[in-house]
């Protein structure tokens, strides 16, 4: 089946495209871009996007899948079906599940279960057995399976001697280290700490704690070599750190994700948990150094933190309520709304953060849109206006904050594996 793509905006920065044209698929591969005859348009499927965007397919480097182990929350198919229809082509899959993803065993499960899907799944192991941060995991037979990066995510590598081989054993395979950066003995507490905890009467985390981990793990990086990449950064002085450390060379990456640069602690006064999450929200401070750090290139890429929950756990008493929040459907709306609308990034630098950084990190190649090519795209409608609507999510869990909010731009379809998304439906192409 021919598939035509019909006045569409072909944007690639990593290929310095930028054109207006016709774009052929046949049999999941672009054949031909432009110069169509009369004739394929007769035997082809025609989708006019005039006004719309191809670009390459977008990538989320974190999402948390759930999938062995809390399959009511999220599953390796519905988190797949939710990254579609917000815009994503691949995603990796972080390791506290349960069991972690420690084993080879696990690795080549999620690979299976996601091997016939339009979205491609990429395992992240767990850098330490159970997680547990006091013994390495078998990163070799990791990386064999499958495994793109390592992490203890959900809590930092315990200690610096057990990062330090982990970051030595990595440079054998190329992969960062993937660190969820705070120190655990200063946090106890549910919410950013500063005015806002101590008017709510909540325990507070201070932004020191991710600062010390990070600090902890750019020091290592430097001594070992290794790649370190910070998962969701969320303080101002994380981010100068970060800052610093690439002036110097060092090997270190950052991710943020849309939350923190869109929301802070004061949104906690209404006590909803959809607003908890760790890292906490911060202050206006700490999401202005977040854009700064974004519009400069201090942070590399932007991925979700995708964190689905059951309703009945988000419902606890605020204390007591989990951590995280979904955002593989919200994301693309979020960073149009809240960066490239707003100016902070033109829509190429957000596609490189979005599509082409996320990929480079894990060594993945960047899909390409050229004649010859496998058809990894996403097509965006960056005027798009949109209301989030939780009872129509494609994800197993509702715990969004954003529910009801509107959003200017949304990607209308995806293209992978000859597979298309398209008005809400999967079929080949």
């Amino acid at each position: 089946m021919k598939t035509i793509l019909k006045q569409v905006t072909i944007l690639n920065p990593e290929q310095k495209l930028n054109q207006k044209n016709d774009l052929l698929i046949e049999d999941g591969i672009i054949i031909r871009i432009g110069n169509l005859k009369e004739s394929d348009f007769k035997s082809a499927e025609v989708l006019d996007f005039e006004n719309k965007y191809c670009v390459p397919g977008l990538f989320d480097m974190h999402v948390h899948l759930r999938e062995p182990g809390r399959e009511d929350e999220e599953t390796i198919v519905t988190g797949s079906n939710a990254a579609a229809a917000g815009g994503f082509t691949g995603i990796a899959c972080m390791p506290n599940t349960n069991p972690d993803i420690d084993s080879a065993e696990i690795v080549r499960f999620i690979k299976e279960k996601a091997k016939n899907h339009l979205v491609d799944v990429y395992p992240v192991a767990a850098a330490t057995l159970s997680r547990k941060g006091e013994a390495l995991s078998p990163m070799f037979e990791l990386f064999e399976a499958g495994a793109v990066a390592f992490s203890d995510d959900g809590v930092a590598i315990k200690n610096a001697e057990m990062l330090r081989n982990v970051l030595e054993y990595s440079k054998n395979f190329g992969t960062p280290v993937i660190e969820h950066c705070e120190d655990e003995s200063m946090a106890d507490g549910v919410m950013n700490e500063g005015f806002i905890s101590t008017s709510l009467g909540l325990p507070g985390i201070p932004n020191v704690a991710e600062d010390l981990i990070v600090m902890r793990d750019i020091m290592l990086s430097e001594f070992t070599g290794g790649k370190v990449h910070i998962a969701h950064i969320s303080s101002k002085n994380s981010v100068e750190l970060v800052r610093q450390a690439k002036k110097r060379g060092i090997n270190v990456t950052a991710e943020v994700a849309p939350h923190h640069f869109t929301l802070t602690d004061e949104s906690l006064k209404s006590y909803n948990t959809n607003y908890k999450m760790n890292p906490p929200l911060r202050s206006r401070a700490d999401v202005d150094a977040i854009v700064a750090g974004l519009k400069d290139g201090t942070i590399d890429c932007i991925a979700s933190d995708h964190a689905p929950h059951a309703i009945e756990e988000k419902e606890m008493e605020f204390i007591y309520a989990p951590n995280g929040i979904i955002g593989l459907e919200t994301q693309f709306g979020l960073v149009m709304s809240e960066l490239v609308n707003k100016k902070h990034l033109s829509l190429s630098q957000a596609i490189e953060k979005l599509s082409i950084n996320p990929r480079k990190i894990l060594n993945l190649p960047v899909p390409e849109i050229k004649e010859g090519e496998t058809a990894n795209l996403t097509i965006i409608d960056p005027d798009l206006i949109w209301t989030v609507d939780i009872a129509k999510f494609k994800s197993k869990a509702k715990n969004s904050p954003f529910d009801k909010r509107l959003l200017t731009g949304k990607s209308v379809a995806v293209i992978n594996n000859k597979k298309i998304y398209y008005e809400s439906k999967f079929r080949s192409i």
